[in-house]
């Protein structure tokens, strides 16, 4: 999850579930870039989810919550468009904003959405922000991650 205390950083998780936190500046380039890259391909990637393929899963987005001047992004598995944007299942346990809980079924837009991700063949596609993130842990940590949750980056 990336979470901007007010002003100031920030922190991104490498995937649902794991209770791993690094800081970010709010205006740090390789995560806006990573952001940049996840939004311009976020067509084609709504577009797959909706007829996933073989030997696909784990569809998810990420996205921004605002608790007054603190923001924090979360995973949503599974999730599915609306009539006004997007509803999914909180999937990181909240650290930094206390409106919302692990598991809420929640509502957000298109605007909000930082990332998106999925399974294939047991290896991580898209999840660009958590790429960055690595960058930012411990050799052994990253390893780890990659490990677990089948990251190539």
């Amino acid at each position: 999850m990336l979470a901007l205390a007010p002003g100031s950083a920030g922190a991104q998780g490498a995937d649902p579930g794991d209770d791993k936190t690094v800081i970010f500046t709010p205006d740090d380039p390789e995560m806006a870039a990573a952001t940049a890259q996840a939004l311009a391909s976020l067509d084609d990637f709504l577009a797959l989810s909706e007829a996933p393929p073989s030997g696909t899963d784990r569809f998810k987005l990420k996205f921004k919550v605002r608790d007054g001047k603190v923001s924090e992004h979360f995973w949503v598995i599974p999730f599915r468009r609306t009539e006004t944007g997007f509803v999914g299942i909180l999937a990181n346990q909240p650290e930094a904003v206390h409106n919302v809980v692990l598991g809420q079924n929640i509502e957000f837009t298109r605007g909000d959405i930082s990332d998106w991700g999925y399974t294939r063949g047991g290896h991580q596609v898209g999840s660009f922000t958590v790429c960055v993130m690595f960058k930012k842990m411990s050799k052994e940590e990253a390893d780890f991650m990659r490990d677990q949750y089948g990251f190539d980056c």
